[in-house]
Parts: structure tokens; C-alpha cells; sequence
């Protein structure tokens, strides 16, 4: 998930930069610890933790989605710094929210998931994405860089089809207003224009 090869320059004082971006990126979490604790989740706190791991998970991609966009619109290079971090955490978020639904929905209880499975289609699209999202984060260290050479930035275009089943996974669960799966549809196709002009055919 996270160029490693691409490292900007760090400025002088800007040693601040990572340790806020971390501190940010746990603040989704203490909001759900904190509710679950007080008992402030509403009348179905499940619901209410599958909804709020759910959204922070795909809010964590399309924030590692956006960096290079910003890099490309902006010249934010900086950015590429903060990557590797915002991966790992859009991968946590993404397990968290797992963890919670086979918890609280599925028991841990194959017979349920496995009727689930049939029933939901979306519960297959966000599995798969996070399925595909596991061997980006496994390697998203400076040994996997090195070992895989090429192959890493293959294996990390895996963002792409993770992005599209993420957002299915929001779509089909739709029950009234589409508008929350639009704004992340359009969101996804705005931050992969710069990424398309990679693939064009040649003349």
C-alpha cells in the first residue's frame, strides 16, 4: 500500500508530521471504544459498531487512495511519506470491522457465514476485499520492497479491484438513499484518473 521506494525529503521541523498523522489515525478508534464503553451506541450498539468500523474503513482507503492524486494535482510529494502508515491503518480498520461482524453478526459460527454468504452478496465483495488487501500490507515493509523488485508495484496494484469491491460492498446494502455510495463512487474514479493515464494504449 505504501511506495516505500519514493521517500521525500524531510524538511527541519517537520519530525512532528508522523506522530500527528499517527495520533489522527487512532482518533476513529477511540471514538468506538469510547462509545461502546459508555454505552452510547444507540438502541443496537452492533449495528451501530459494524456501521462506524465499516465507514472508517473505507474512509481510511480513500485516504491512501487520494495520495498519490494529491501528488499528482498538487506536487505533494511529502505525502509519500505518511503512505506506508495510512495503509496499515486502512488495513486495520478494514480488520476491525471484520473482527466485529464475525463477533457480533456471525458468532464465529461457519453454519451462519456460510448462509450469510449465500444470501448477501455484499458480505462476499467486502470479505474478497479484504482478502486482497492482506498481501499489501504483509509487504508493505523495505524487505518486501527489495525481495519483490518489480513485483511489488504489481502486487500493490491490487488497491485498485480492493477500492471497487469496497465500494460494492457499500452499494449493496443500500436499502433508501444512494447518496453516501455516490459520493464514494465518484470519490474512487476523481482519485484514479491520474493512475489511468498510466495505461493508456499506445497510438
Amino acid at each position: 500500500m505504501a511506495d516505500v521506494t519514493e521517500k521525500a525529503r524531510q524538511p527541519h521541523g517537520m519530525g512532528w508530521g508522523k506522530p500527528l498523522v499517527f495520533v489522527l489515525c487512532l482518533l476513529p478508534l477511540a471514538a468506538v471504544v469510547y462509545g461502546a464503553v459508555l454505552g452510547d451506541l444507540g438502541p443496537d450498539p452492533v449495528k451501530a459498531l459494524i456501521v462506524m468500523t465499516g465507514d472508517w474503513a473505507i474512509r481510511a482507503l480513500l485516504v491512501v487512495f487520494s495520495v498519490s492524486a494529491l501528488r499528482s494535482w498538487l506536487g505533494w510529494s511529502r505525502l509519500l511519506r505518511f503512505r506506508r502508515m495510512l495503509g496499515l491503518f486502512a488495513g486495520f480498520y478494514a480488520s476491525l470491522h471484520l473482527l466485529v461482524v464475525a463477533t457480533y453478526l456471525f458468532a464465529w459460527d461457519w453454519t451462519i457465514v456460510l448462509e450469510e454468504l449465500s444470501e448477501r452478496p455484499y458480505i462476499i465483495a467486502g470479505f474478497a476485499a479484504w482478502l486482497l488487501m492482506l498481501p499489501m500490507v504483509v509487504t508493505s515493509n523495505n524487505y518486501s520492497v527489495r525481495r519483490l523488485g518489480r513485483r511489488w508495484r504489481q502486487l500493490h496494484q491490487l488497491m485498485y479491484p480492493v477500492m471497487g469491491l469496497a465500494w460494492l460492498h457499500v452499494v449493496w446494502q443500500v436499502r433508501s438513499s444512494y447518496l453516501e455510495a455516490l459520493i464514494y463512487g465518484l470519490l474512487i474514479v476523481v482519485l484514479a484518473l491520474p493512475r489511468l493515464r498510466r495505461f493508456r494504449l499506445p497510438r
